[in-house]
């Protein structure tokens, strides 16, 4: 196979991959539904726009999702989020809650380090960070990091909200354009396997039509 060819096959089945993973950590409009955070505003998101994957709604929909992920990291908090937003947003709620779960237990210590120290250098409000690395070490819950996060971070807490909120937004206009590009990438690849299996059947019609001998 030739280097090109090696190529094309590793793009494919990473673009493949990737809506893959979507499709498993996106939960279906039943589910959500049935959630005990959603329940009270059913009605508001059962909305079957808010459903439908269109280019457009998946790039509003991966954008609101990293941004509510990333900024309100409280499971269930974001995801109600995402359904309660994905509406004056028009954007695909089974995209923008998939996108919730790439802040974790594993992300969220790297991603509030990292607010810290961004929020500082921006505002200059400097906090001892020791104790993060303690409890990083520990394995800390989330509760105990967020407890770290508004006791201990003392000035640097509203330096930390900010650095949070910025690492949110350019996340979110990140995801934005990959979402746009994976999209895309997406769409060709269907289209070109719907025209090389016409091309197929075409071919065997008329290898069927031959007349033997």
């Amino acid at each position: 196979m030739s280097e090109i060819k090696k190529i094309k096959s590793r793009r494919v089945q990473s673009e493949t991959g990737v809506m893959n993973w979507i499709r498993r950590n996106s939960p279906n409009r039943e589910e959500l539904l049935e959630s005990r955070f959603i329940k009270p505003f059913a009605h508001r998101v059962a909305h079957s726009h808010l459903w439908r994957f269109t280019r457009t709604s998946v790039r509003r929909g991966t954008a609101l999702g990293l941004f509510v992920g990333i900024f309100f990291l409280i499971p269930g908090v974001q995801i109600l989020g995402v359904a309660l937003l994905a509406l004056p947003f028009r954007a695909n709620i089974p995209i923008g809650a998939a996108m919730t779960f790439l802040s974790n237990p594993v992300t969220t210590p790297l991603i509030l380090a990292a607010s810290v120290w961004l929020g500082s250098a921006l505002f200059g409000m400097h906090t001892n960070v020791s104790n993060l690395y303690i409890l990083y070490d520990e394995g800390a819950s989330l509760v105990e990091w967020w407890h770290w996060f508004i006791a201990n971070a003392g000035a640097a807490l509203l330096g930390g909200l900010a650095g949070l909120f910025v690492i949110s937004a350019v996340s979110a206009i990140v995801g934005y354009i990959l979402a746009s590009v994976i999209w895309d990438s997406w769409i060709r690849l269907r289209w070109r396997q719907k025209i090389r299996r016409a091309r197929d059947k075409r071919l065997e019609a008329s290898t069927s039509d031959t007349p033997a001998g």
